[in-house]
């Protein structure tokens, strides 16, 4: 997904910037705020932006430079919510840049929109749907971890559809971006959500006074006789 250096012309790498500037500056904001609230969350961050950069380190090469892997950013959605999670991806994708070569500078803006900002709220907000719905704890978790990780696939085929498409037929070069990540982004989206549930299954059984004090509530049904 980490779309590499200087893939998109200047002025839709600049767009995204513009885009994804707002988001990150909220995200601050919170961190800022939640830190004087709660000496826990510093660390929390910064344990999840570790987890964001491991999870997204490991890429599987593709055409037009491209790559298929993991996100991260669903776990940390749910976990510091999804304003603080697309500054940690703006962390992860930086470094990663800098130190590894995936993905770009010039394209970071785009890679914190579709990874950070798309990966983050399209999780957490499917995460509290399914919660009013009464699905379990791990399910939930499980199912809006495996959306998100397409929904930012789906965002950054359009990101190059949109800026590479020239007189071809938007539609038709969106879905041919598709058809080069699906076949490996379904299993690693699947992956992913088995992992991020068994994450937060493990916490449920183990730990459940992180979950308590990160404001998640399993006394719904499904969710077996714990609660919180």
């Amino acid at each position: 997904m980490h779309l590499p250096e200087m893939s998109l012309p200047v002025q839709w790498a600049a767009g995204w910037f513009g885009l994804s500037l707002p988001a990150v500056l909220v995200g601050m904001k919170r961190l800022k705020k939640r830190a004087k609230e709660d000496k826990l969350v510093k660390p929390l961050v910064g344990l999840m932006a570790a987890t964001v950069f491991i999870i997204s380190l490991f890429p599987i090469p593709l055409p037009y430079g491209t790559s298929s892997h993991a996100i991260g950013t669903p776990l940390a959605a749910i976990i510091v919510g999804p304003w603080m999670a697309t500054l940690l991806s703006v962390i992860a994708l930086f470094l990663q840049a800098v130190f590894f070569a995936h993905g770009g500078l010039t394209t970071l803006g785009a890679n914190v929109f579709s990874m950070g900002i798309v990966g983050s709220f399209v999780s957490y907000g499917l995460f509290k749907s399914l919660r009013k719905m009464q699905l379990p704890l791990v399910l939930a978790v499980g199912i809006s971890a495996f959306v998100g990780d397409l929904a930012v696939y789906l965002v950054t085929s359009l990101q190059l559809a949109l800026a590479l498409h020239d007189t071809k037929p938007l539609w038709d070069v969106w879905v041919k971006f598709l058809l080069i990540f699906m076949p490996t982004q379904l299993p690693l989206a699947l992956v992913e959500g088995i992992f991020t549930g068994g994450v937060f299954g493990y916490l449920k059984q183990i730990r459940p006074d992180i979950l308590l004090r990160i404001g998640l509530n399993f006394k719904q049904a499904g969710d077996g006789n714990e609660t919180l």
